[in-house]
């Protein structure tokens, strides 16, 4: 019989595709739950909806819980860090879900010093998508969206998962116009060094 992984992830559905592919490569072995994405249009919600699966995951899951979010997820002020203490689980060294893909430990800011790039990974892209359709039925314009994307050079897309073809026709159906300036084949390496770092932290807490 085989036994029960000692640890359980907590990660926004945006690194769904990379963590699970970690884990089909056995990369990984953990239990997943995923947190939707599209709670980020609202920090509330993410708030609300991460507490709600940490209670839910820390009453069920007997072993280690490991925060798979980053620093700027609930805001400016380490707020993410601040609920992982309150629960007593570890989170990822990572500045966001961008900084997972890099490898973390703000590479993030090294890759965009000049802050005119937006980098998109597989789960990014299905995000704007939503989070468009959400804001025109709420009567945003479509105009008041593009403006969402003005000081922004172009995109950088990541190639995390080897469907770059996807990820440009998804984007393509987005209607979000803004030119893909870049292709970084990162491949999910940085995922899933932040994922093991963190697991290896929480395994020396007693």
């Amino acid at each position: 019989m085989n036994k029960k992984p000692k640890i359980c992830l907590v990660s926004c559905s945006v690194l769904k595709e990379e963590i699970q592919q970690l884990v089909k490569q056995g990369d990984l072995d953990a239990e997943l739950v995923f947190v939707s994405k599209f709670f980020h249009i609202d920090y509330s919600a993410v708030e609300n909806n991460v507490r709600k699966v940490l209670e839910q995951t820390l009453k069920k899951f007997k072993g280690k819980v490991v925060l798979v979010y980053g620093d700027l997820c609930l805001g400016q002020d380490d707020e993410m860090k601040k609920l992982a203490h309150e629960y007593g689980v570890v989170k990822v060294d990572a500045v966001n879900c961008i900084d997972c893909q890099l490898g973390g430990k703000g590479k993030f800011y090294e890759a965009d010093s000049e802050h005119n790039l937006m980098f998109m990974g597989p789960g990014m892209i299905g995000f704007f998508k939503h989070a468009k359709e959400a804001m025109l039925k709420e009567g945003v314009d479509e105009a008041a969206f593009e403006n969402m994307f003005s000081g922004i050079k172009g995109f950088v897309l990541l190639n995390t998962c080897g469907n770059i073809d996807r990820m440009r026709k998804e984007l393509e159906k987005s209607g979000i116009n803004v030119p893909i300036l870049e292709i970084k084949e990162v491949g999910i390496e940085g995922v899933k060094r932040v994922i093991l770092d963190a697991i290896e932290c929480a395994s020396r807490i007693k």
